[in-house]
């Protein structure tokens, strides 16, 4: 079983950064790919961005050119930072792998993001 805990939610006034954390119970070499999609109130859950095993990125065209996805191998653990906040940034964002043994998708709790003065 895969466990992914992610960290770094919070409460940020618009324009300002946070820096997601994802930490997964093995080896990321174990994922073909990894992400981050968000849930606002009332509404589907989103793709936010992807990384694929061999470090290519994905991102919705809403955060583009303001968040970026990455992850440290050493450390098992996936990131994503997020700079010149918006309001409608606001919303739960949950750590997503894929596992390339399986092809299951796994799935954190998910970390509150809050964009508000």
């Amino acid at each position: 079983q895969v466990q992914l805990v992610e960290s770094g939610g919070g409460l940020v006034p618009p324009g300002g950064s946070l820096r997601l954390s994802c930490a997964a119970s093995r080896t990321v070499f174990s994922f073909n790919a990894m992400g981050w999609y968000r849930q606002a109130p009332g509404k589907e859950r989103d793709l936010v961005a992807t990384i694929t095993s061999d470090g290519r990125t994905h991102y919705a065209d809403s955060v583009k050119g303001r968040f970026t996805i990455s992850k440290d191998n050493a450390k098992n653990t996936l990131y994503l930072q997020m700079n010149s906040l918006k309001p409608e940034d606001t919303a739960v964002y949950y750590c997503n792998a894929l596992s390339r043994d399986t092809l299951m998708h796994y799935w954190g709790q998910g970390t509150q993001v809050t964009v508000s003065s």
